[in-house]
């Protein structure tokens, strides 16, 4: 029953907080016996698109136009006859035609982008496994661990962090910065701020954060915080004005 429409979801011009008592599915193109749950898009303002896909046995989905990160959150799917396990993911390039599948249900977060070329250089398509990178410390903060999920290559033009707090962990300052984000819980919650609003977070949630707005996260609980994020990354901010950038 609907608790007379209350949630923890909000928005404004520059970020939003979607929770998972509002989300509404629907197949995309290309899509068989899988639905999706679109979190982020140019209709909300975004740069890129950013969805979960809740695969059913035998679902299946197509690639398109745009480059594809695949991180997969629950089951097993199979891209190009690479079978990926939770924590492991797919980089896609552009109009890459590729037939993603599942076994049995399976659960997974898609991040596409167009992609912005440097001289004409295009990724190759690779797959890899989370726990298999190096978990780095955020700006001197080591309780604070960062998974760098897409090489550090100037022919990428987006980035794929995992970020792991231990509880009572913080942001060491308040950001604000050009790239966009945009990010799923995955695992524990604590304290967003977005903007002049501070949201209580958990797994499951949802937030988009256009460039330039003020951001901070601190992790409340008996266990960790984790998050997946996505920013625009390695092009000049005039490189969507202008070819020559």
């Amino acid at each position: 029953m609907q608790n007379l429409g209350f949630t923890r979801a909000g928005s404004a011009p520059d970020h939003f907080l979607l929770t998972p008592d509002t989300f509404v599915r629907a197949p995309l193109p290309g899509m068989r016996h899988a639905t999706a749950i679109v979190h982020a898009a140019p209709a909300s303002g975004a740069g890129f698109t950013a969805y979960t896909v809740e695969f059913a046995t035998g679902g299946s989905m197509e690639t398109n136009a745009a480059q594809m990160f695949l991180y997969v959150l629950d089951g097993f799917v199979t891209v190009d006859h690479t079978t990926l396990s939770p924590g492991q993911y797919a980089y896609l390039p552009p109009a890459s035609a590729t037939h993603i599948a599942a076994h049995g249900a399976a659960h997974a977060l898609v991040i596409e982008k167009l992609h912005t070329d440097l001289a004409g250089q295009t990724p190759d398509a690779f797959t890899g496994d989370e726990q298999a990178v190096d978990p780095l410390p955020l700006d001197g903060e080591p309780d604070i661990e960062v998974r760098h999920l897409l090489p550090n290559d100037i022919t990428f033009d987006f980035a794929v962090n995992t970020m792991t707090y231990p509880p009572g962990a913080t942001l060491p300052m308040v950001e604000s910065h050009v790239m966009e984000h945009g990010l799923l819980m995955l695992e524990g919650g604590g304290i967003y701020r977005l903007g002049d609003r501070w949201y209580p977070t958990k797994a499951g949630d949802f937030i988009w954060m256009a460039p330039f707005c003020a951001q901070w996260f601190g992790a409340l609980g008996k266990m960790p915080a984790k998050y997946i994020i996505y920013k625009d990354w390695n092009r000049h901010p005039l490189s969507g004005q202008k070819s020559d950038l």
